[in-house]
């Protein structure tokens, strides 16, 4: 299991935005009130998340995106971060017909999680037309978010969503394909995902997510119900073309591969002072588990090194901003120590 013979990089695709990334005291119930206690502006959405991770693993990666930003300040920022991160971007376009997607990004100090809220501007926009993979020397292609892009979303000549047309070029070229969700309404991540799964080689998503795919309840009121994720993957790998379905949750992930038993591996054991927010943790962790997929590793490599991207992301209020060389990385996870078995 390793990355396409002859081709060697990343090109992620879709979401691109600016995160305004705040961390509160508590998430407040409504007709109340909680403080602001710092923020900063930041990056956001799958296409900018994986790129900026897997560049920051290892720059000497070759990484390329697709994608669109609004001809504003906010655009033009996203274009410099690519720029300083070394991030091929001849295929993103500039429109001046919206302004460049954003989400306010609230993290609670009091319980670590994360709320999003989304302006979605140009990224209503973006539709097959834009992805042309035929120049790219890259490997592997990573795209998302279905739920977010309203064109891409819908039917798209002849094929059941503009994802499945997208996946398809890709196919075409001889890339290999994984896609990112968000975790919407299971319905509707349901109606979306599973037309895409005939054309993904891997799949990697959260116990909410892999649950909606599959029709499966996954989270009960005690927590991820890690055997229940396996079943769901195991659903989803059957309607599917995938390799390998990863699926991660608070206490750690799981991973299914045709013809082999699942493996199971535990979240890090990361100190509470340590983690300031959640925000692009699942990226990251994705980020990890392609980067080492690429390269050829064993799959409990992939998973290790997956959770030590995540665990350093967890560091930072923005999605990459703590994201270290996958060397370093693993060095972090090594001091951590793993959690409870799963």
């Amino acid at each position: 299991m390793s990355a396409a013979s002859g081709r060697r990089g990343f090109i992620t695709g879709g979401s691109w935005c600016v995160d305004r990334n705040k961390m509160v005291d508590f998430w407040p119930q409504e007709d109340s009130i909680s403080e602001i206690l710092s923020e900063e502006r930041g990056h956001g959405g799958s296409g900018s998340n994986l790129a900026v991770d897997i560049k920051k693993l290892d720059p000497e990666m070759p990484v390329e995106t697709i994608g669109i930003v609004g001809d504003d300040d906010d655009g033009r920022f996203l274009l410099g971060l690519a720029d300083r991160h070394g991030i091929g971007r001849s295929g993103m376009t500039i429109s001046n017909e919206a302004p460049t997607q954003y989400t306010d990004c609230y993290g609670s100090k009091r319980s670590g999680r994360r709320t999003h809220m989304t302006f979605k501007g140009v990224a209503n926009l973006l539709s097959p037309d834009h992805f042309d993979f035929t120049q790219t020397n890259a490997s592997i292609a990573h795209l998302g978010l279905p739920g977010i892009h309203q064109v891409l979303d819908s039917p798209w000549q002849g094929e059941a969503n503009g994802w499945v047309a997208v996946l398809k070029k890709a196919k075409a070229v001889g890339l290999l394909t994984n896609i990112e969700l968000v975790s919407i309404a299971p319905e509707q991540i349901a109606a979306l995902a599973r037309p895409c799964l005939p054309y993904l080689d891997l799949l990697v998503v959260n116990d909410h997510e892999i649950g909606a795919v599959a029709g499966l309840t996954t989270i009960t009121p005690e927590g991820t119900d890690v055997e229940a994720c396996i079943e769901a993957a195991r659903r989803a790998m059957a309607a599917g073309a995938m390799q390998m379905v990863a699926v991660h949750f608070p206490r750690g992930a799981v991973l299914v591969a045709r013809d082999a038993a699942p493996i199971r591996q535990p979240s890090l054991q990361i100190p509470e002072a340590e983690i300031a927010a959640a925000n692009g943790a699942g990226d990251a962790f994705a980020a990890g588990f392609l980067y080492g997929f690429h390269e050829g590793w064993k799959p409990a490599d992939c998973l290790a090194l997956a959770h030590a991207t995540a665990g350093a992301s967890l560091r930072g209020l923005s999605t990459s901003g703590t994201v270290e060389t996958w060397q370093r990385c693993l060095n972090l996870a090594s001091g951590w120590g793993p959690g409870t078995p799963i």
